[in-house]
């Protein structure tokens, strides 16, 4: 049987008028911003002045195991179960990150899902979009500029040169930013330095977007981000550069949620993309708070394995915005338990209940951080490939019961809404069942115990060890008043210890902890692990080779 692409599904479905989408949430024309036919912003006040539900809406969060480099299908997961949550007859709205440029033209393709479970318009969210993350790259570099151009100016704050954290950003894998020399030229170019790039996912900017809850907070935030410490040890913040203000500016419209559709005309908003490995990973909190104020059900997701997104969406997000999931998806797939039972990634396809079985303990270990943890209902969904055989899916059924825990096969990506219906059915179900969210630490523990709590309890490590030079940084950020803020651990997403090498579930094993750093703004404090890049790089073959236009327009090698 021939399948068609991604993007053919894309280009040849009939999407409705964003304004008839709008019409769904109780949304009238005027109280959108149009970005042409199929696009809209969403002023974020609605939730203010215009009528919701008058329920309190259940929310789904859709996470996964860790997943092999093509990724696992937990957005084609999540958009689906959204569709077959509207074909049950609920008010539904799906909310998903937007995708970066760097993995469109990367490794991993786009973020808009696949097959028949995806939003529209493909090939517009995949490329720029509204423009959302231009705005945030934009205010990351005049913040920047701003840093440079007050050194070169006289440096009344006393600026050590040495000691600037904040680092230029774009949205592409570029390593040959990773690191750079900067202002050479004579004294008229600028006071040389050493400098660099992150990607814009990465950049506390797009955090602090992502946690804001109106103009005013994003300001309050953007102004307390540490860019540098004076000679005498202090932080300097973009307020004492007085930045806040231009960067909000540049920000106004990239602040306001994006409402796009799935192919079955289920309402999306796609608003923020914080990585998860390098980042808090998960949408932005203006637009959940939206889906929940006009939905019954709001199903949302959050970056990479559970042991990463899932983590910080409840152990940063949940806390600091005060929501909880009233029910989890875990994604897995049998090739991707295969791969990490030890099978070559050309070879996943073929049947092997014995390596299947020595990776199923990396799909129990979420199982368990999710039911035993964070003590949230959950279930999993396997996401099928032709190839899966009755046997396979069978033993995943016996060992994910053993922990009380349902196995749904998802078809999703062939038969859009109609091939979840019962891993929707089982959504609900779950979601009638009371919960009272857990986090992985409290705030008030020293940030080595915080760290240490999410290592060895949600990774499953036996020690941490920190770096000379990060043992410095928590002692300086402790002494500065930043320890009592949550942890955002960077981290490989390929395995559950900072080794991706280290497949399954490995346990016991020693976490290395490199570099410690303060995200003021965004409220929390990132711990480097590993190898763990903030600027990734381009494969041997990148997905830009494959992507094309033609004379008409039409788009092609997007998947």
């Amino acid at each position: 049987m021939v399948y068609k692409t991604d993007i053919e599904i894309a280009q040849e479905a009939k999407i409705q008028d964003i304004r008839e989408i709008a019409a769904k949430i109780g949304l009238t024309e005027d109280d959108i911003e149009l970005y042409g036919k199929y696009k809209a912003k969403l002023d974020y006040n609605l939730v203010n002045t215009k009528p919701g539900t008058g329920k309190r809406a259940k929310l789904i969060l859709t996470t996964a195991i860790n997943p092999t480099p093509a990724g696992e299908g937990k957005s084609t997961t999540t958009i689906g179960v959204a569709d077959a949550l509207a074909k049950l007859g609920k008010n539904v709205i799906v909310a998903l990150r937007e995708p970066s440029l760097g993995p469109v033209f990367g490794i991993k393709g786009g973020a808009t899902g696949g097959g028949y479970a995806q939003v529209m318009p493909m090939e517009d969210i995949n490329l720029h979009f509204t423009g959302d993350f231009h705005a945030i790259g934009a205010a990351n570099n005049l913040l920047a500029a701003m840093i440079d151009n007050h050194i070169f100016q006289g440096n009344e704050l006393d600026i050590d040169s040495r000691r600037i954290t904040w680092r230029r950003a774009v949205d592409m894998n570029d390593r040959q930013l990773r690191k750079i020399v900067s202002g050479i030229g004579g004294k008229t170019e600028g006071v040389p330095r050493e400098d660099g790039f992150d990607i814009t996912v990465a950049s506390e900017v797009m955090a602090i977007l992502c946690l804001a809850r109106s103009i005013t907070d994003l300001k309050k935030r953007l102004a307390r981000i540490v860019v540098a410490y004076d000679r005498k040890g202090n932080p300097v913040t973009a307020g004492q550069l007085k930045a806040e203000g231009a960067m909000a500016a540049l920000l106004k419209d990239a602040i306001k949620p994006n409402l796009v559709q799935t192919l079955e005309g289920t309402p999306a908003l796609v608003h923020g993309g914080p990585f998860a490995n390098i980042a808090h990973g998960c949408n932005s909190y203006l637009a959940t708070r939206m889906a929940l104020h006009f939905a019954d059900y709001v199903v949302t997701e959050a970056g990479f394995g559970a042991d990463l997104g899932a983590e910080k969406f409840i152990d940063i997000k949940c806390r600091e915005e005060n929501i909880e999931p009233d029910a989890v998806i875990i994604v897995a797939t049998i090739k991707a338990l295969k791969y990490n039972g030890g099978v070559p990634k050309d070879k996943v396809k073929e049947e092997n209940l014995e390596a299947l079985e020595k990776g199923l303990p990396n799909l129990l270990k979420h199982v368990e951080n999710v039911r035993n943890v964070f003590k949230v209902p959950c279930v999993v969904a396997l996401n099928k490939y032709v190839t899966d055989t009755d046997e396979e899916i069978e033993l995943v059924r016996n060992k994910c019961s053993v922990y009380g825990v349902d196995v749904k096969v998802s078809e999703v990506w062939e038969k859009g809404g109609e091939g979840g219906i019962e891993l929707a059915q089982e959504v609900v179900r779950l979601c009638n069942i009371p919960s009272n969210v857990h986090y992985t630490y409290e705030l008030e523990w020293s940030i080595k115990e915080k760290i240490e709590a999410i290592c060895k309890r949600i990774y499953g490590a036996g020690s941490v060890v920190y770096s000379r030079s990060a043992q410095k940084e928590i002692a300086e950020l402790e002494r500065l008043g930043y320890g009592d803020l949550p942890i955002c651990m960077a981290k490989t997403q390929y395995s559950l210890s900072d080794d991706e090498t280290k497949l399954g579930r490995p346990e016991g094993f020693e976490m290395t902890i490199r570099e410690v750093i303060v995200s003021a703004g965004a409220g929390f404090i990132v711990a480097l692990t590993g190898t763990v890049m903030k600027m990734p790089g381009l494969p041997k073959v990148p997905a830009a080779e494959n992507i094309d236009i033609t004379e008409e327009g039409l788009i092609s090698g997007l998947f």
